[in-house]
């Protein structure tokens, strides 16, 4: 009991980043996937393209690998680009590493909004298509009926998913570890290598992601209460 209570500062504070990190990275990830949702849904091949690509290439792969691609592979590409310039046009070489919190917000961003891009497509599809109509018919642009009719609308929709993604991605910042960004559970791995107890602190690691996911998912159930009771 003492080491449990004597470690609980301490990942407290990893909890802190973690619940940083979500919220930095649903924030994003709305914008990401709100435009990725919109290209996904564009007449335009070449949106709905780009749209696609987004969408399958970060719901397709595993997000370790992505924050691995983040974190050791695109500072490779960004110094060979920079040393071929400094060579080419005599630019300074400025650029070194990405530090740990840019790369996990970087990769946790990217892969939350290819997931949100999808709810926000389903939620516009759910519109009623006479809602777009009714909107055009009284001499709105496309684009002004999608921002004053459509999005309002969809965005209420959208509320109970987005806050699922928010408790999922909660968890999956867990996987920040394996680049030594000390979110909760990086915490609970140093306090292991120094107590060696590692039943009791991950136990207590577990405990603390119980909590934090149990007191979202209720806010979640509140708020889609609340939705169905204003419909």
């Amino acid at each position: 009991m003492s080491l449990v209570i004597q470690s609980l500062p301490v990942l407290l504070m990893g909890a802190g980043k973690t619940l940083q990190i979500t919220a930095l990275a649903v924030a994003i990830g709305i914008v990401l996937g709100l435009t990725g949702g919109l290209c996904r849904l564009s007449k335009r091949k070449f949106f709905r393209f780009i749209g696609t690509c987004y969408v399958d290439f970060f719901r397709g792969t595993p997000l370790l690998v992505q924050i691995l691609i983040v974190y050791f592979g695109l500072p490779q590409i960004l110094r060979a680009i920079q040393d071929h310039l400094a060579q080419a046009y005599g630019f300074p070489v400025i650029f070194h590493n990405i530090p740990i919190f840019v790369a996990s917000v970087i990769s946790c961003s990217m892969n939350s909004g290819a997931y949100i891009a999808e709810i926000f497509r389903a939620a516009v599809q759910s519109i009623d298509k006479g809602q777009m109509e009714a909107a055009r018919s009284l001499g709105m642009t496309h684009a002004q009926a999608m921002r004053y009719v459509i999005l309002p609308q969809a965005f209420k929709w959208a509320i109970p998913p987005l806050g699922n993604e928010f408790i999922a991605m909660m968890k999956d910042t867990s996987l920040l570890s394996v680049i030594g960004f000390e979110e909760l559970l990086r915490r609970g791995q140093l306090i292991v290598g120094e107590t060696f107890d590692a039943f009791t602190i991950f136990l207590e690691v577990a405990f603390i992601y119980l909590v934090m996911t149990l007191a979202f998912s209720r806010l979640v159930d509140y708020l889609e209460r609340r939705l169905k009771t204003g419909d």
